[in-house]
């Protein structure tokens, strides 16, 4: 009788939910290995947001006006956040060209063919990039610093509130690389899906407040700036960083950047965490 209870026992189906975590942290884990054997994916992805840092501050520091004030220094606070957030969703170019270069190697057929939960191959990639935005914010940070950015430049800030500004960017980062990943679903190239990761980045993160005081920008395109889900995560972490932010405004993400940039990212994260797995079902059926 033991015996028939210990086969049906390990007969038993693993936890779907336990089963989904391992299977997603082991794709992750095939992913990070894979980064460090091709360094070059590292090292490009940290010189695109350094430069972005280092023309910025030296070339616009100095002839934009932030909050009444000329000065580098001011700009360069104000401009930080922006470059961080930027740099957490240009990342999306990154993981699109990725699943789809495994789509086109049939390395996702694969993945397909074995035991494990449906979603985990998408998951374990995103995880993977996280790890990676991570590192380039960090080494980011650093340069910012040396540059002359420093926290708490316009008002109260503490080491909880800079974390929470950084587990901001990565949730938000997070959120991005889905959308990513159903970009690199739909399309039958790398070249396709990093171009196509990159064409609607770019109005996503200029119409915003990431570079300059929307203000100065058309009734009708600072009201599209202020609701635009980057502006909400550039705002919020000015407002945790104590830098100098854009003029008050009556928009509601920007009177409440915190919990708007929350909302938006976990809202982002269920719609097209849904549609990239349903798509990776038929795309790989």
């Amino acid at each position: 009788m033991s015996a028939v209870t210990d086969t049906v026992t390990a007969a038993a189906p693993a936890n779907p939910i336990s089963q989904s975590v391992r299977d997603s942290l082991v794709v992750a884990k095939r992913n990070l290995i894979r980064m460090t054997r091709i360094p070059e994916m590292v090292i490009f992805g940290l010189i695109q947001p350094i430069m972005f840092v280092v023309l910025f501050s030296y070339v616009f520091g100095g002839s934009m006006q932030i909050g009444g004030s000329t000065s580098p220094e001011a700009y360069r606070n104000f401009l930080m956040a922006g470059i961080f957030a930027q740099t957490v969703t240009f990342a999306t170019a990154g993981a699109g060209a990725g699943i789809a270069d495994d789509m086109h190697k049939g390395l996702i057929d694969r993945f397909r063919s074995l035991p494990m939960a449906r979603g985990a191959v998408l998951t374990g990639r995103t995880l993977a990039d996280l790890v990676q935005t991570a590192l380039t914010v960090f080494v980011l940070a650093i340069v910012a610093l040396l540059v002359g950015w420093r926290v708490g430049s316009n008002g109260d800030t503490n080491a909880g509130k800079v974390l929470a500004a950084f587990g901001l960017l990565l949730l938000t980062g997070y959120a991005f690389t889905w959308i990513g990943a159903l970009i690199g679903l739909s399309v039958r190239t790398p070249e396709a899906a990093t171009s196509g990761g990159l064409i609607w980045l770019f109005p996503v993160t200029f119409i915003s407040n990431a570079f300059v005081d929307t203000t100065h920008m058309t009734p009708w395109l600072r009201h599209v700036a202020e609701w635009n889900p980057f502006s909400a995560t550039v705002q919020a972490c000015r407002t945790l960083f104590g830098n100098p932010g854009v003029s008050p405004s009556d928009a509601w993400p920007m009177a409440h950047p915190v919990w708007a940039s929350l909302i938006y990212s976990v809202v982002i994260v269920v719609i097209f965490r849904t549609l990239a797995v349903r798509k990776y079902r038929s795309a790989t059926a």
